[in-house]
């Protein structure tokens, strides 16, 4: 496992959304939800990135949801355990409950299910920071995703307050693009551990993407801008 810098850009969008939005404060206690996508990955070596050089001092762990007995999360530990990183797992079989309840929106409740364990994990053990690996793509995605299936021009904020839980989240990656994720974990040799997810692939945010994709390459270049523009952050 190399153990290299950020690249200068994502150091930059990722440093932009920490202090834009008011992020991380000294002494917070910081938990990065850390699923084993590209993603949330690149979210923690950032993360712990800041946490080394960054004025602004922050404790740091990770938790993972197994949400599969069959998920591997050894090549997780062993990150962690080289970075010096608390790690916690948390086993939840929620696959298994969606198809014992033949949900019918299985993301949906899924997503819902991880933060709320998430989330009570975190206020349950002293963090008041939640993290997660939402990117300027999905910032864009979940806009759509309202606009069609609920005629409203929204999507989640970059940190937001859950007052039912006591827990402030964080989403460092909001400026950053999967485009720049995807060449900095194949740069860094970041561990992505396989999606044991049986409905990936096969999602309606899987068809917003495409949707967005050729909106981007055909129509409007500029389109990620201009949809943050509309949610004004």
């Amino acid at each position: 496992m190399k153990n290299l810098e950020l690249s200068h850009s994502l150091r930059r969008s990722i440093g932009k959304a920490l202090s834009q939005y008011h992020m991380i404060n000294p002494g917070d206690k910081v938990l990065a939800a850390l699923s084993g996508g590209k993603d949330s990955i690149l979210m923690l070596q950032a993360l712990k990135h800041f946490s080394a050089h960054s004025p602004v001092k922050f404790d740091l762990a990770a938790l993972t949801v197994k949400i599969t007995s069959d998920m591997n999360t050894k090549p997780l530990e062993d990150y962690c355990r080289v970075h010096e990183i608390e790690y916690h797992i948390h086993e939840q079989p929620i696959i298994d409950i969606i198809n014992l309840r033949q949900e019918k929106s299985p993301c949906s409740f899924c997503a819902n299910m991880r933060r709320g364990i998430l989330s009570h994990f975190a206020s349950s053990h002293g963090f008041n920071k939640l993290a997660l690996g939402h990117t300027i793509d999905d910032a864009v995605e979940t806009f759509f995703l309202n606009l069609f299936h609920t005629g409203r021009s929204q999507s989640f904020y970059p940190a937001a307050f859950m007052s039912r839980a006591n827990i402030h989240v964080i989403r460092p990656l909001v400026l950053s693009s999967e485009a720049m994720i995807i060449d900095e974990v194949k740069r860094l040799e970041l561990p992505v551990i396989e999606s044991t997810c049986p409905f990936a692939g096969h999602t309606h945010r899987d068809n917003i993407r495409e949707i967005v994709s050729n909106l981007r390459k055909n129509y409007v270049p500029d389109l990620y801008a201009k949809i943050i523009h509309a949610l004004n952050w």
